[in-house]
């Protein structure tokens, strides 16, 4: 292993890429409700996907925070990872995101402070600023408070204080502290024996790109559902990048839809039951994920086969050979360092055949040595 593969392997920001990966390859998952299946099965299938994206060498594998969606069941994402953490070893696991405003920075920091104590140095928290909801379900979650989105800035300067337990004195917080955490200490003579997880800031738009640049923060994000914005918020947090004691330079992650099956016509027909739960959810009707047969019977309107179109030409599907290239594709248009890939389908099975068949492509071994992010080719299998 080479001295720049060992420095990545312990870093707790950048990814390790394996295979023929252009860049490393990590996981979001949604715990995907469809039709006919319950919250159960969809939590269920969440811990095989991870222990699958840990067997398999993906770096990370991230869960969302999500409210009032009936095909979505990730609302609780520090309970869900408390659970994948019992069934994996390697894998980081974090949030892709937490919505800050939705919650006081205490109960954070201690969410993830005790995720922290349970899967040491593998825990991520990636902070989002929308509600991960509409707004009467986002009401109901701040009832009587006034923060927003518009706080988010000095809502995430609190929680980075709560998780490093360093409130100057004389602040009101000074004697409040995040548990467990560094005020505990550990066995030897009181000293933190592990880092705090790194914090991550996800966005859609150019907000949260620059607020992560002008912190030297990771940044994520979501080309899944603003691919319009990718490349405008990608250049405006590398132009606002100021070093920090994490990141000397700029890492940055994008989400990427992609779903791979044995034949197009079997990939087809998954994205388009992930596709059509979209449109019912933009259009203000949000239900379970509905099956391939029904997606396919579905009588839509011109206007919403445009829709379905356009939702469709950022989604990356087919065979693996074509969601390789593809992937490959957005690695060189973008200049990502790290994609996390998620699959939003009704059939369970399809999802994990996917992840499956695109380690494979890229020769993915989570037991398999590593390769530094930085020394990287951008030149992936199946590239022709």
């Amino acid at each position: 292993m080479t001295e720049g593969a060992e420095r990545t392997e312990r870093d707790e920001i950048r990814g390790v890429r394996r295979g023929s990966a252009p860049v490393p390859l990590s996981v979001l998952d949604l715990a995907t409700v469809g039709a006919g299946h319950t919250g159960t099965d969809a939590l269920n299938t969440t811990v095989e996907l991870a222990r699958l994206a840990e067997r398999r060498g993906f770096h990370r594998f991230w869960v969302a925070e999500h409210h009032s969606m009936p095909g979505v069941a990730s609302s609780s994402p520090a309970v869900i990872l408390a659970r994948v953490s019992a069934f994996t070893e390697r894998i980081r696991l974090g949030s892709g995101g937490v919505m800050l405003p939705n919650h006081p920075p205490l109960v954070i920091a201690e969410q993830f402070g005790t995720l922290e104590a349970m899967a040491p140095g593998r825990v991520d928290l990636g902070l989002g600023r929308a509600p991960g909801s509409d707004g009467a379900t986002a009401a109901a979650l701040r009832r009587g408070r006034e923060d927003g989105a518009d706080e988010f800035p000095s809502q995430l300067a609190e929680l980075v204080r709560f998780l490093d337990d360093d409130f100057p004195d004389g602040h009101p917080y000074s004697r409040v502290h995040a548990v467990p955490g560094p005020v505990q200490g550990s066995a030897e003579g009181g000293v933190q024996s592990s880092a705090r997880p790194p914090v991550w800031l996800l966005g859609s738009s150019g907000f949260s790109a620059r607020l992560a640049g002008g912190l030297g923060l990771p940044f994520a994000f979501a080309h899944h559902f603003s691919a319009a914005n990718t490349v405008p918020a990608l250049d405006l947090y590398r132009s606002s990048f100021r070093p920090s004691k994490v990141l000397d330079e700029p890492y940055a992650m994008i989400g990427v839809s992609a779903l791979a099956a044995d034949d197009a016509s079997a990939a087809q027909a998954q994205v388009l039951s992930g596709a059509l739960a979209m449109l019912r959810l933009r259009t203000g009707r949000p239900g379970l994920v509905p099956s391939a047969e029904e997606a396919a019977a579905h009588p839509y309107s011109p206007v919403e086969r445009d829709f379905l179109d356009g939702w469709l030409a950022n989604v990356e599907y087919g065979t693996p050979e074509t969601v390789v290239k593809g992937l490959n594709a957005l690695v060189d248009r973008t200049g990502a360092q790290e994609l996390m890939v998620t699959a939003n389908a009704h059939d369970p099975e399809a999802r994990l055949r996917s992840y499956e068949l695109i380690a494979d492509a890229y020769a993915l071994d989570g037991s398999a040595g590593t390769t530094s992010n930085a020394d990287a080719s951008t030149a992936g299998a199946l590239a022709d």
